[in-house]
């Protein structure tokens, strides 16, 4: 283990859904360890860039749609031709919320197809290059609904549920190859997800007394999580799913 354990110099990390909320704050705290940074989203990662390159570390901007895997190939080339590949965190995710008596097969589809396909053909894509360099961090972005049912998201619970599942696998096929594959669950962040939480007064107040730590978290709240499952710190953990979520779980 290097004098530093949580040093991320020299290496590339793929960040999808990087342009704001929680793969922004990721992408910064790995670019402050010392990585430079490849971002996926469908709108312009302008401010992840500024913030990344402020600290001396590369930044390249991919755009894509992944509620569909025909980008996948090309991310991955992409970012290997950047410079490597050695840090994949599946953060992209997208969210719909209806009563399951009225959901619709639409909604399900594409929260599927970007929550859990996209993850899957994303790691397998990333693994096969982590397997031939024997070595690689792959970190999923699951959920509290990972391990509660939540209501009216029946799509994302599904997905997140599902992304667990596939983290614990990758896990099992991949950690005597070099891969490190786990995960991070977010408690209830204040992001773009859970605007119409926050605005409901009466839920809003629900989910703070429910939360130990008495507060939303913050994107910034998982920089240290990203950080240590990326680095050699982490090299014997496999198939761990991290929640950082105020207590959340604990209550």
């Amino acid at each position: 283990m290097s004098a530093n354990p949580f040093s991320l110099e020299g290496k590339v990390a793929l960040v999808t859904g990087g342009n704001a909320g929680l793969g922004q704050a990721i992408a910064v705290a790995l670019a402050q360890a010392g990585a430079d940074i490849v971002s996926t989203s469908r709108r312009p990662a302008s401010e992840t860039q500024v913030q990344v390159t402020a600290l001396g570390r590369r930044f390249l901007a991919l755009s894509a749609d992944l509620t569909t895997t025909a980008p996948i190939a090309g991310i991955v080339e992409q970012a290997i031709a950047f410079g490597g590949l050695d840090i994949l965190v599946n953060n992209a995710g997208i969210i719909r919320r209806a009563d399951s008596v009225d959901f619709t097969e639409a909604d399900w589809d594409d929260v599927i197809d970007t929550n859990l396909k996209s993850a899957f053909f994303l790691a397998q894509a990333s693994g096969r290059h982590m397997i031939a360099e024997g070595r690689g961090k792959i970190i999923n972005i699951a959920s509290m609904l990972s391990f509660q049912g939540g209501i009216r998201v029946p799509s994302y619970t599904a997905s997140k549920s599902g992304l667990a599942g596939i983290t614990r696998l990758l896990a099992c096929e991949w950690a005597g190859k070099g891969i490190n594959v786990n995960a991070i669950a977010p408690g209830y962040m204040t992001t773009d997800n859970t605007e119409a939480l926050r605005a409901d007064k009466a839920r809003n107040q629900q989910i703070l007394d429910r939360i130990p730590a008495g507060r939303w978290g913050e994107a910034s709240d998982l920089g240290g999580a990203a950080v240590f499952l990326a680095s050699s710190a982490s090299d014997y953990v496999n198939g761990a799913i991290i929640p950082v979520d105020g207590g959340w779980l604990a209550r």
